[in-house]
């Protein structure tokens, strides 16, 4: 019987999984912008198919069809390769989250991740902040002064939330005892869900990960009504496309770690397994619409104010608290 998965298995795997990832992404715009429509009591998509499900259909259709502009200033390499980079780094982060707990089918073994990473928790946050280089450089290469001042914003913000984001995860690492994403799930099967010891260290990453993800409030990078669109301004087609791609699934990426951090992945009852984990997942996502959908924009100086002497101290505390109680135990 084999014990390690072959690399045939991973490929196909790898491959069902981006896909998954994909169309999750298609219709997690149609869901939000239905969600939106019956919250604020009007109608969501409702054309393109019944019931509007064709909707991401045409919007991809009308991504490729639409002529791509750039700058003539523009530095073209780097303005190229920016949402490049944004979305590859933010597919590639959903490759080490553990969605099941793996099989053995007729002798092979199926694990239940692309990749098993011993420190999968650190190469999501390292992803994560290449990927911010994306935004950055796309602003910066435009040499257009409202994508300058997006691309600036995005920095603040996304360096800023990172420190808050990493400190509330150090009570998990502690009580989970590794930084391998799919061992801090075991172990929650076998103590409890992180989320009870680790409340105020899921509130933080719940906040931190609404700033990381320029959502609503904390969406001052795009701020249309000062910026006309942030650092994508003067991106069109697909390569606007891609970095609409990049943050919707950079949310979905950071939706499912949460799940995988604080909720037990994929355990629950009646074994259903990776069923779990999606249902988890979608009632993640619903929580980051329903907040983009009611919470006004903070201001920039709010909002800075805010992540600094709120959320690293608070983040801080929880991490030496959590260090004390394990040492003690």
């Amino acid at each position: 019987m084999t014990l390690h998965e072959p690399w045939w298995i991973s490929l196909i795997k790898a491959a069902i999984i981006v896909n998954l990832v994909l169309v999750l992404f298609a219709y997690l715009t149609l869901i939000e912008r239905k969600v939106m429509g019956r919250m604020q009591l009007r109608y969501g998509p409702n054309r393109a198919g019944p019931f509007g499900l064709l909707q991401p259909i045409a919007d991809l259709v009308k991504l490729v069809r639409k002529e791509a502009f750039s700058p003539s200033s523009a530095i073209e390499i780097p303005y190229i390769l920016a949402p490049i980079i944004s979305a590859f780094t933010a597919l590639a982060a959903f490759a080490v989250i553990p969605w099941g707990p793996g099989w053995t089918v007729h002798g092979w073994r199926i694990n239940g991740e692309v990749a098993n990473v011993s420190i999968g928790l650190l190469l999501v946050f390292a992803l994560g902040s290449i990927g911010i280089y994306g935004f950055i450089v796309g602003g910066w290469a435009s040499e257009s002064k409202f994508s300058i001042l997006g691309s600036m914003r995005t920095c603040a913000q996304l360096v800023s939330y990172e420190v808050s984001l990493a400190l509330s995860v150090l009570g998990v690492v502690m009580l989970g005892r590794s930084l391998n994403l799919s061992e801090i799930v075991h172990r929650q099967g076998e103590f409890l869900p992180f989320v009870v010891p680790q409340f105020v260290g899921m509130v933080i990453f719940f906040i931190g990960g609404i700033a990381e993800t320029s959502r609503a409030p904390f969406d001052l990078p795009e701020a249309e009504q000062e910026l006309v669109a942030g650092y994508h301004t003067e991106y069109s087609g697909m390569r606007w496309g891609l970095f609409q791609m990049a943050e919707y699934i950079n949310l979905i990426t950071l939706s499912a770690l949460m799940v995988t951090l604080f909720f037990s992945g994929w355990h629950g009852p009646w074994g259903l397994g990776p069923l779990w984990f999606l249902l988890k997942l979608l009632g993640t996502l619903f929580v980051f619409i329903w907040l983009r959908t009611t919470l006004p924009r903070l201001r920039y100086d709010q909002l800075m104010r805010f992540g600094w002497k709120v959320l690293l101290p608070a983040a801080t505390i929880n991490a030496v608290v959590t260090a004390l109680v394990v040492v003690w135990v």
